[in-house]
């Protein structure tokens, strides 16, 4: 809100990413420099560590309780944009989102949780509309190296051959990192949420589920379930795990910019497994591994005999894993005519923390500094409201590159 005391807060300040974010916000832009920005959680002593870890004693902080509406609409009456790290977020995110609809407060997370995402669209994009919130779920690896490397990849696409591939492919070069128990408590959620309910096993089948409507796709979207040959690589490919929720975010985000891609555009999401003998028996496994994963996360006694030996929420990669980590995605489009293009987005942090602590941070600074006049209320994706600010942001301060390969 342009009449508010704080540009940004952040809430869940004290979770795994936040303190990760808290730590990056108060060494990037200080206590009182050009964005004013403050901390929200439950605890006033979780908090407290948080602001003595990093030196950041003087930045303002809020109790808040994820379930609280009262709480939670005092922090949105304070701020342009929020900031939520509190997930998994078909648990624990919807008051949130509800009041900063209802506030008009922007709003940004790094959800992977397409099920969710879809209900909160379904129930909120009327009123967001009505109000001028702008709500920007996937604000972390999910999706903004895919979404935005994407949009990187059409306007290069654009200025190179005067038109936009109608197919991209993403694939993974390399993924550093350790695992996310936050992620891998989405999932166990989202395949408990699909065990018992057949629409939502149908809806998560469907490529376009949280695209508006009346977005009159019908291109058939091949998904990546197991080994493949892939000839953009030469290798072969397997199951990207963050592949559901990507995919659908870049198809809303053509839709969001009136079908900029084309109404026939095809996109894809893997990972390289190498070549040879050895990649076709590492992408075999992977497919194996990913299935039974969710085979086991969706039946009770399994998961629960999961659960001993996953990480949990706020479990994640050390510090000295978090520097070490890294990822590396290609883009390998194609236009109608025929012309292709290679792009690439590299990351210099672990993905599922140290680089979305630094990505989610600039897409809320992004986000605060966007006019509503430009930009108007409603569910946005990264690529269509963030654009080439964002870009221009990861690469000068979060440790991301965006470069043409070839073409």
């Amino acid at each position: 809100m342009a009449d508010s005391q704080y540009d940004i807060i952040i809430f869940g300040a004290t979770s795994f990413v936040g303190d990760i974010l808290t730590g990056y916000m108060h060494k990037t832009y200080g206590t009182n420099g050009e964005i004013k920005w403050a901390m929200a959680g439950r605890s006033e002593s979780k908090l407290q560590a948080i602001k003595s870890k990093h030196g950041a004693q003087d930045v303002p902080h809020f109790i808040a309780d994820a379930s609280n509406e009262e709480q939670l609409k005092t922090l949105a009456d304070k701020a342009r944009v929020i900031v939520s790290t509190v997930g998994p977020y078909a648990l624990y995110g919807e008051p949130l989102v509800k009041v900063c609809v209802e506030s008009g407060t922007d709003y940004c997370d790094l959800t992977g949780e397409v099920q969710w995402y879809k209900r909160m669209v379904d129930k909120y994009e009327a009123k967001a509309k009505e109000t001028g919130a702008r709500i920007v779920h996937c604000s972390g690896f999910d999706s903004i190296p895919s979404d935005l490397g994407v949009y990187f990849t059409q306007q290069q696409a654009q200025k190179t051959f005067g038109e936009m591939c109608h197919q991209i492919d993403m694939r993974v070069a390399k993924l550093k990192g350790g695992a996310s128990g936050g992620t891998v408590a989405s999932m166990m959620n989202i395949a408990k949420e699909a065990a018992k309910d057949p629409k939502l096993r149908k809806e998560l089948q469907n490529p376009y589920s949280i695209c508006p409507s009346d977005h009159g796709f019908k291109t058939r979207q091949h998904n990546v379930g197991g080994a493949e040959f892939d000839e953009n690589v030469d290798g072969w490919i397997g199951p990207f795990v963050m592949a559901a929720v990507n995919t659908r975010v870049v198809h809303r985000s053509n839709v969001l910019q009136d079908k900029a891609y084309g109404q026939d555009f095809k996109y894809s999401e893997a990972m390289m497994m190498g070549k040879g003998k050895k990649g076709e028996k590492r992408a075999k496994s992977m497919g194996r591994m990913l299935k039974w994963f969710m085979i086991f996360a969706a039946i009770a006694p399994t998961r629960w005999l999961l659960e001993k030996f996953v990480p949990k929420p706020g479990e994640g990669p050390s510090p000295k894993e978090q520097e070490e980590g890294m990822f590396d995605m290609r883009f390998y489009g194609q236009t109608p005519s025929g012309k292709k293009i290679i792009a690439k987005v590299v990351g210099d942090r672990d993905p599922g923390y140290g680089s979305t602590a630094k990505m989610l941070g600039q897409a809320a600074v992004c986000l605060a500094n966007i006019n509503k006049d430009e930009k108007a209320g409603g569910f946005w994706t990264p690529a269509s409201i963030y654009q080439d600010d964002l870009i221009e942001r990861l690469q000068a301060k979060s440790g991301l590159t965006f470069e043409v390969l070839g073409s």
